[in-house]
């Protein structure tokens, strides 16, 4: 429901979050309007109209092709679609932490380290145990650029994988690995050091995809389990100046570098 104007709140319209020249006669798809307001990202806006939590004028809106005008008033799960500024951060994750924007049992998750009270959250996920670079934002276009496989971002991983890992291996890798009926591909994967002492490899591992677990599964398929795993780039973000724990805000120019992409897929 909305929350009344007794409380301090106030409804927020489709047509306080477009750009002025477009706003006369403005029709745009739900699931962007949430998205652009910084409320979530657009999958997990899809999400919210599935699960009926979002309503158009007070009506429940179920169908992701709908679309709504400037006159419009929407309201998700009891909460108050409300404009923000627009906050962009990268972060890089310690390992047992929670990749989420809060956790049932109390845990610390990756919110927990930015100093902002906006209602910001993790574009993608990284698993508990896994360190790196983790971007957080308010903006649901940017983290849709930056999730969607179109768009061919590179994320790069450094694997500790237990085993000398061989040359047959990495060709698998290379040329892409079935897992329980998924199809995984890599765009490069390389060998940086191997200790046969300790029985253990470093391998350098690049994807464009982000399904579940990937990086594991696809080094389990081969017969190397991943003891220690750290994500080190998304795209022109890397973890180099920052320690475990540590993060920073993007530039204006590289939020437009990420926007460009989107203009360049719609060229093609």
């Amino acid at each position: 429901m909305y929350e009344s104007r007794k409380k301090g709140f106030r409804k927020i319209k489709i047509y306080d979050i477009i750009p002025t020249k477009k706003k006369e006669n403005y029709m745009e798809r739900l699931q962007k309007v949430i998205a652009a307001s910084g409320f979530s990202s657009r999958r997990k806006a899809e999400e919210y109209i599935k699960q009926g939590k979002v309503k158009v004028n007070g009506i429940i809106v179920t169908e992701l092709g709908t679309k709504v005008n400037t006159n419009d008033e929407i309201e998700i799960d009891n909460k108050i679609l409300e404009k923000e500024s627009k906050e962009y951060y990268l972060l890089n994750k310690p390992r047992g932490v929670i990749t989420s924007t809060n956790d049932e049992k109390g845990r610390k998750t990756v919110v927990d380290y930015i100093d902002t009270n906006s209602r910001i959250y993790p574009v993608g996920r990284l698993d508990y145990d896994t360190t790196g670079a983790l971007l957080l934002t308010n903006d649901g276009e940017f983290a849709n650029i930056i999730m969607h496989p179109k768009n061919n971002i590179d994320k790069l991983y450094l694997a500790k994988v237990e085993g000398v890992i061989t040359g047959d291996a990495i060709h698998k890798l290379e040329k892409g690995i079935e897992v329980d009926n998924e199809v995984f591909h890599t765009s490069r994967v390389k060998t940086k050091k191997i200790n046969k002492e300790n029985n253990t490899s470093l391998v350098e591992i690049t994807i464009h995809e982000g399904h579940n677990h990937q990086v594991k599964r696809m080094f389990e398929a081969v017969g190397y389990p991943v003891e220690k795993l750290t994500r080190k780039r998304i795209g022109i973000f890397t973890i180099d100046n920052l320690k475990s724990g540590e993060y920073r805000k993007l530039t204006p120019k590289e939020v437009q570098i990420v926007y460009s992409l989107k203009e360049k897929q719609k060229k093609n």
